[in-house]
């Protein structure tokens, strides 16, 4: 908690707490810089030369590599039946699955619940806190950026797996994001390259998805926020 114990508060009447967003436009601007030079050609060249079943597969495995962490962040929560749920799902799918390729957990019940420890904070009553946008991984709120955080030390191929027996793990959640990026091509670089502030758009997004995910928002039309899958899970 100590990480989040600090998080801004907004200024009276704000609709977004923002305080630093001249910070975070300059950060965006990079960002989509980035995007431009490596993310959007990495991922159309993934899409290009993968099919979609392999693609699948490979999100399947990122799926079942995050399952621990969402089972442990359910029972921090105190809602142990998706705690045991996820873990039930994980083990079929490590197994069964052949360690996640396949998912035979979805065709008899055990969907994917994701959660994360930035809602583990806020079940345990951490504020929101203001806008920032990181490098490389996007817009977060401060909750949700310590959540991230938290998360690392959650997820037992984290502490288990050294360099370079990560090495296989790592690559498949890049891969993950790539299809992700390739799959929501059209709806990505319309936000980013197209917007009349691309920036607003994106904190817009993020914040409506993010909010309506953890159940704080009504419930409205779910647009992709174009850096979700690096900071989500």
């Amino acid at each position: 908690m100590s990480l989040v114990a600090g998080c801004t508060a907004p200024r009276p009447g704000a609709e977004v707490n923002d305080p630093f967003e001249p910070v975070n436009r300059a950060v965006h601007s990079f960002n989509t810089g980035v995007d431009r030079v490596v993310y959007r050609p990495v991922s159309v060249a993934y899409g290009t030369v993968l099919p979609a079943p392999v693609r699948r597969g490979v999100s399947n495995v990122a799926q079942t590599i995050d399952t621990p962490k969402r089972a442990i962040n359910g029972f921090l929560q105190g809602n142990i039946e998706n705690g045991f749920h996820n873990t039930a799902r994980f083990i079929l799918n490590a197994t069964v699955g052949i360690v996640g390729i396949f998912d035979p957990a979805t065709s008899i019940g055990l969907d994917e619940r994701n959660t994360d420890f930035g809602e583990t904070l806020k079940v345990w009553g951490a504020p929101e806190g203001a806008i920032v946008v990181a490098p490389f991984f996007g817009t977060y709120t401060e909750r949700h950026l310590a959540g991230d955080i938290g998360d690392i030390f959650l997820n037992p191929f984290s502490l288990i797996l050294n360099y370079p027996d990560n090495v296989p793990s790592i690559a498949v959640t890049l891969g993950d994001f790539a299809g992700d990026r390739y799959d929501f091509r059209d709806t990505i670089d319309t936000v980013l390259y197209e917007s009349a502030d691309s920036y607003a758009q994106t904190r817009l997004i993020y914040l409506e998805n993010r909010r309506f995910t953890l159940g704080t928002a009504p419930e409205t039309d779910i647009i992709l926020d174009p850096y979700e899958d690096l900071y989500a899970d």
